[in-house]
């Protein structure tokens, strides 16, 4: 396994509305989020398709990857991911290989298999188009021939698309992606940062059954996990209550912008509703530098994660900034440094 600090970080971004704030507002804040996990040493950037909820803004998210790509310099910037049941294979391909044209070696392609909105919405997306188990393999293998190199007599093209080789990532919450993932030989990552219930089974089904491919010669995974770092564990406890609040929301419908934190929020809430939180949040590093450290250390343990993707969501820009800071100074830096800082 490796240790703490020699296992890469990187970020995913809803491109939060926060409360008062505008779209353009959370564009901006996005592109200055990655320019700055760019500057601490971040491994990629990626972005989440989700659309018709209110208070995220990453619904057209191969456009999202270009801007971020281009405000960036070497960073690698993706999808986490395009949710494929809502696209033509050929209309991804074309999309993610003229990124990958206009930034070489720069782009990846997170794929999910949930629509990513509620049904009512797949159905604008995708007129009435039904789906069904075998659809995802199936598109996922024709997605990556249109990426792959030009076949002799091959009828239908990417182009731009062909022969960039977009790297494919395959993403999910449950058990169905992990053995796709584990067939294909391709990497696989796990959204504990939201339904983290089946992250253990899903990891150990992919690595038993991973079959090595011309992508990837041995298992590679990658973890969502929330993370609020703050100087103190009070203040990071405070800050964590905003994205306490838009979880309680997403649990019982009441979906928004993200709201500024608030003091004694989970104490506040009903046993049932306080135990839905926790459970959406049972991955989440919260705290002080020490805090962080401990935490992440536990989890790399557990997991034996080759890569965790940090999501964060602090409602002051400038204190998600600093909280960035402060975690990747304390993965970088030996525990007992950090206590005796602390």
């Amino acid at each position: 396994m490796k240790a703490l600090h020699q296992i890469p970080l990187s970020m995913l971004d809803l491109v939060a509305v926060r409360q008062g704030g505008t779209v353009a507002d959370a564009l901006d804040i996005a592109l200055r989020t990655a320019q700055h996990v760019e500057a601490l040493g971040f491994t990629r950037y990626w972005l989440a398709e989700h659309h018709n909820m209110p208070g995220i803004a990453s619904s057209a998210t191969a456009v999202l990857v270009g801007h971020i790509a281009g405000g960036t310099r070497h960073i690698r910037v993706g999808s986490g991911g395009v949710m494929l049941p809502n696209h033509a294979p050929l209309v991804v391909a074309e999309a993610f290989g003229t990124l990958a044209e206009l930034y070489p070696d720069r782009i990846d392609l997170g794929l999910g298999r949930a629509p990513g909105t509620d049904p009512l919405t797949m159905r604008a997306l995708r007129r009435d188009r039904v789906e069904s188990e075998d659809d995802f393999p199936r598109d996922v293998a024709e997605l990556q021939r249109l990426l792959g190199p030009l076949q002799p007599g091959q009828r239908v093209m990417a182009m731009p698309g062909a022969g960039t080789e977009v790297p494919i990532w395959l993403l999910g919450s449950s058990l169905f992606s992990a053995q796709l993932a584990a067939e294909r030989g391709l990497p696989y990552a796990f959204a504990a940062h939201f339904a983290p219930r089946y992250l253990m089974q899903a990891l150990d089904l992919y690595r038993r059954n991973f079959r090595p491919s011309r992508q990837l010669a041995r298992p590679y995974t990658m973890v969502g996990v929330p993370l609020i770092a703050a100087t103190t564990d009070e203040e990071a406890v405070f800050l964590a209550s905003s994205v306490q609040q838009r979880v309680l929301g997403i649990v019982t419908g009441r979906r928004g912008p993200l709201p500024p934190p608030v003091e004694g929020f989970m104490p506040s809430l009903s046993p049932q509703e306080r135990a839905a939180v926790e459970d959406f949040l049972s991955c989440a590093v919260i705290g002080s530098p020490p805090a962080v450290r401990a935490q992440m250390e536990q989890l790399a343990r557990t997991t034996g994660a080759d890569e965790l993707m940090l999501v964060c969501d602090v409602f002051d820009p400038k204190l998600r900034l600093q909280s960035l800071s402060l975690c990747r100074q304390a993965v970088a830096t030996p525990s007992a440094a950090i206590a005796n800082e602390a």
